[in-house]
């Protein structure tokens, strides 16, 4: 059983021998840019994790296992671009490095390398893994439009939101661990726990990004902080605080929501300030370690050796207990 740190070392191998040589080569600029940045490279090493849980040799899931990462990183090109965004992982954006044409372009050819990646698995897993990335895309894609969808939206409910981020983030998180399960040769219920299991971290995962966009540091964060609040955006936190709000805190909200022009440092002191008072990151957390305790029950029961549930125990860890 490979190590945490082994995985991560063979993902980021891989991720560096990725080759775009279709010409012309300005499309593939920006997709060299935004690979290049890094990032935790969480959802391939989560594949290749539990593919090595029932065999040794995990080969056969490193060609899939990169068209998630290539996938993924394609969300986050366009994400930006809806969003606005100035920073990803503390380096500029790729629309603000190029322009917002560019991004759109350069996204799509990423989607399609991600495909094509896909297409390599083994032809005993293909249609399996192929069927599961597909839906998850078309998930991620409904996620986000329920996210715009919000914007414009003064009563979303909790559920309405969990909901969201299910489909946004946790599912293609679930997807890379049944997709190591699948080449890994597991059985249903084993491939189905691990779903489960990366449903529920995912869940976690998102809940902590909505703190950090409030509560972190953009060192560590890697994106500027309070980018959430400035544009009004629903995050678990916005909910709760209608929710728990006097009648002048929420006076004060809809102040802020309404207008137009605006210090940004202003507005995010005043929001936070509310999230003080009612006690938002103390209750954000409390959820995070509901989903955070479900996930720990689907993989204690997984069919395989106690010791070796430890490397995703190790990497829930570190998605719990980012720096906030």
């Amino acid at each position: 059983m490979l190590s945490f740190n082994e995985i991560l070392e063979k993902v980021e191998h891989e991720v560096s021998q990725l080759s775009f040589e279709y010409p012309p080569k300005s499309l593939y600029d920006p997709i060299e840019y935004i690979l290049s940045l890094g990032g935790k490279r969480i959802r391939p090493a989560l594949a290749l994790m539990a593919c090595n849980l029932y065999k040794e040799n995990i080969d056969n899931v490193i060609n899939p296992a990169l068209g998630v990462e290539v996938f993924h990183n394609f969300t986050l090109l366009h994400d930006d671009l809806m969003d606005k965004a100035d920073k990803r992982r503390n380096k500029p954006t790729v629309h603000k490095v190029w322009n917002d044409n560019t991004a759109i372009l350069s996204g799509d050819a990423m989607l399609i390398a991600a495909y094509q990646l896909i297409g390599k698995t083994e032809p005993d897993y293909l249609k399996e893994v192929f069927d599961l990335f597909t839906e998850t895309a078309l998930e991620i894609c409904g996620g986000q439009q329920y996210d715009m969808e919000f914007e414009s939206r003064m009563d979303v409910t909790e559920p309405e939101y969990i909901e969201m981020i299910r489909l946004k983030t946790a599912v293609l998180l679930a997807c890379s661990l049944k997709i190591g399960a699948i080449t890994g040769g597991a059985s249903k219920e084993d491939a189905a726990n691990l779903y489960d299991f990366g449903i529920n971290i995912g869940l976690a995962f998102q809940l902590q990004d909505d703190l950090l966009d409030v509560y972190g540091d953009t060192a560590t964060f890697g994106k500027n902080i309070g980018g959430d609040i400035t544009c009004n955006k629903k995050t678990f936190l916005l909910i709760h605080a209608f929710e728990l709000a006097s009648p002048e805190q929420k006076a004060v909200l809809n102040d802020w929501i309404g207008k137009t022009t605006f210090v940004a440092a202003e507005k995010i002191e005043a929001v936070t300030a509310i999230y003080n008072e009612l006690h938002l990151k103390d209750i954000t957390i409390a959820k995070m370690q509901g989903y955070y305790d479900k996930a720990m029950e689907h993989l204690s029961r997984l069919n395989v050796a106690p010791e070796k549930l430890n490397i995703l125990k190790e990497v829930s860890n570190r998605l719990m207990y980012r720096q906030s």
